[in-house]
């Protein structure tokens, strides 16, 4: 299994579900993932649940607060990135149009953080780290490979990101599909506005790996999820589908093709 050590400035690090029913989504987790769940107190009421898979980081999950319930905040995947300062990349950020949520702030010993809204309105973190890096294994199914931006203006959002982040940006000139390059690695997405997407808020969406996509979409609706995009395949590419979980947190898996493997 391919380890992490550490993450790249301007990588996506880590994934941070925030939910109405943690217990709940720990077993649907587990059950689809085969992520093991440890959970960490939070707090005087509240526990923070790291899930693993072969006792490495994978990713985390935690219970809505307060203040996001009463803000009628929805379940959700939030995504990191991480830099080298994130007190420098909540002012690139600020000066390039972006919205500060919560100022940089240190989370225990484990890194220091921002939570950030760019101008098209997707939420997103940064991450500085510390002695907590974030995932800590990839390309390995049940691991975070790809995420993509929904936005409704897809333009502004990639010179938002370019100037805080410094990616560039490849257009498959058939789809319309912009590849997110950091350094020289690709990392995600930004899709064209569709119709049916157009009224959506903008946010960010990331891919788990899987074996089988089917196998794994089905497992998931049995157990509660519902299908926002059923099954599908992209030549030459993989399979795909995107689904929101019991508690309706969207995310989406992705199964390889064997050229891609």
């Amino acid at each position: 299994m391919p380890n992490i050590d550490s993450h790249k400035p301007g990588s996506f690090c880590w994934i941070e579900l925030s939910t109405s029913d943690q217990n709940a989504a720990k077993k649907f987790y587990e059950s689809i993932f085969g992520w093991t769940a440890n959970d960490f107190p939070m707090g005087p009421d509240g526990v923070y649940t790291m899930f693993q898979l072969a006792g490495r980081d994978t990713g985390a999950a935690a219970t809505l607060r307060p203040e996001q319930l009463a803000a009628k905040v929805p379940p959700h995947w939030m995504l990191y990135i991480a830099v080298q300062s994130a007190d420098s990349a909540v002012d690139r950020a600020a000066k390039a149009g972006g919205k500060i949520l919560m100022p940089a702030f240190d989370v225990m010993d484990v890194g220091r953080m921002a939570v950030i809204q760019d101008p098209t309105g997707a939420v997103f973190c940064v991450w500085q780290a510390n002695k907590g890096i974030g995932i800590q294994l990839a390309g390995e199914p049940g691991t975070f490979c790809w995420a993509d931006l929904n936005s409704p203006d897809p333009e502004r959002a990639k010179q938002f990101y370019g100037e805080v982040f410094g990616w560039t940006f490849i257009e498959d000139t058939l789809t319309g599909y912009f590849q997110i390059k950091n350094g020289d690695d690709f990392i995600g997405g930004v899709p064209p506005v569709r119709p049916q997407m157009a009224h959506a808020p903008s946010h960010w969406l990331s891919y788990i790996l899987v074996a089988e996509c089917d196998a794994t979409a089905a497992k998931a609706k049995q157990l509660g999820a519902r299908f926002c995009l059923e099954p599908k395949s992209m030549e030459n590419i993989g399979r795909f589908s995107v689904l929101a979980d019991p508690q309706g947190a969207v995310f989406a898996i992705f199964q390889p093709s064997p050229k891609m493997a």
